[in-house]
């Protein structure tokens, strides 16, 4: 099967939903199906650097979001390539430019689209004009006006599932978890060493995108509190974002630089290192849809903490793999226990049962079930215009959303 994955976020880009992607790529690819991308230009990566399978087009970073971009040109040139390269299926990824994009290209080769709904955009509204611009309550409006006209709809978890549904979306949505690459047990860099901690150090890992949402701050409080029965454990911070200065000042009032460390973005490839070197890991974020850094914790056969969820309701089913907290003494409660309790082989076994529910295989097994339940049940208007020329409304159109996802009609 020939697939195209339109996506605004790719890397070098940093994020859950740029591992998600490369991690069905090459699952997809393991099982003998072609997969191109197609995504935004970046900083990082030279426009003479050829990249096999992946397509970028020119992109300029978006306001509110500066190290996520949206592309401002390519309709056409995509049109070209996807015909090209023989497209089947078209799978958004992002509901902004290249999702647009993405919804054009299937419009014009008369072929299927489906789409992942990644994130909980009511979390991110006041990134945007300091929420001025659009409100929670009118994410759902447009959420369904990009998926219409789709044959379907991918939700990491019951919880986006059920918001999917309150939107109104009628069309069909199944529950993928999205899966991961399994990391091989073994280190290949001794992040201890290179950080100066013990062995035995107690340490305990945040690792994500440094976004206000993400309540870093609750972490670093409680952790305060925990290094009054274990004072010599110490707290990693990994990654960046708009939240990191805010986080470094709240350590620096509280005294805590010496126990708390920063390492700013980490290289992809040393994630699992990251997590093998902690006791725990550890996340008192609200506003996840689909855990993905709880299951690569798993697959690095560590436990971890975090708040309350449906999905992680699904995942939690033994204390081994996790504890699920509601509220800040719980999450230190549960934080001390997994830094003062020991490993035991029966807890390494069932957290490796439980990861191999959403390991990248079983992740690509059952989006190509997807795939190819919508390439049976699509058909199109033979009546369409086959045109590859644009309305003059249609091409008003992309140009404000292009311009502006938020911008209203």
């Amino acid at each position: 099967m020939k697939i195209g994955l339109f996506t605004d976020t790719y890397f070098p880009q940093v994020s859950g939903v740029a591992t998600s992607i490369q991690t069905l790529k090459n699952a997809l690819e393991a099982q003998g199906h072609q997969v191109y991308i197609f995504t935004t230009t970046d900083p990082k990566v030279d426009k003479h650097t050829p990249e096999e399978g992946i397509y970028r087009f020119s992109s300029m970073p978006y306001f509110g979001f500066k190290d996520r971009r949206l592309t401002f040109r390519g309709l056409i040139q995509a049109v070209e390539i996807a015909r090209d390269l023989g497209l089947e299926i078209v799978h958004t990824q992002t509901e902004f430019s290249l999702g647009l994009i993405g919804k054009y290209v299937a419009r014009r080769l008369k072929i299927p689209v489906i789409h992942t709904y990644h994130t909980q955009y009511e979390d991110y509204t006041h990134y945007v004009a300091k929420g001025m611009l659009i409100r929670p309550g009118a994410v759902g409006h447009i959420v369904k006006a990009y998926l219409k006209g789709m044959e379907g709809v991918i939700a990491p978890s019951e919880r986006v599932k059920e918001s999917l549904l309150s939107y109104g979306v009628t069309i069909p949505i199944p529950v993928i978890p999205t899966g991961v690459a399994i990391p091989k047990r073994e280190a290949h860099h001794d992040i201890r060493q290179q950080y100066g901690l013990a062995e035995n150090q107690p340490v305990i890992l945040s690792l994500g995108r440094l976004a206000f949402e993400k309540n870093v701050a609750l972490t670093i409080s409680a952790f305060s509190e925990l290094l009054q029965t274990i004072p010599d454990a110490k707290l990693m911070i990994a990654g960046d974002g708009p939240a990191k200065k805010s986080l470094e000042e709240q350590v620096e009032d509280m005294g805590l630089q010496d126990a708390i460390i920063f390492t700013g973005m980490i290289n992809h490839d040393q994630v699992g290192d990251y997590y093998r070197m902690a006791n725990v890991f550890v996340s008192s974020s609200d506003s996840e849809t689909q855990g993905l850094t709880f299951i690569e914790a798993l697959a690095a056969d560590r436990p971890f903490v975090a708040v309350r969820s449906p999905y992680l309701e699904e995942v939690v089913t033994n204390k081994a793999i996790g504890t699920l907290i509601d509220d800040y003494d719980e999450f230190l409660a549960a934080t001390l226990y997994y830094l003062q309790h020991s490993d035991t082989a029966a807890d390494d076994r069932i957290r490796a049962a439980a990861v191999k529910n959403v390991d990248a295989t079983t992740f690509a097994d059952r989006v190509l079930n997807f795939y190819d339940q919508v390439l049976q049940d699509y058909h199109h208007d033979d009546d369409d215009d086959d045109s590859d020329q644009l309305t003059d409304e249609e091409v008003g159109y992309i140009k404000r959303l292009l311009r502006n996802p938020f911008r209203r009609s």
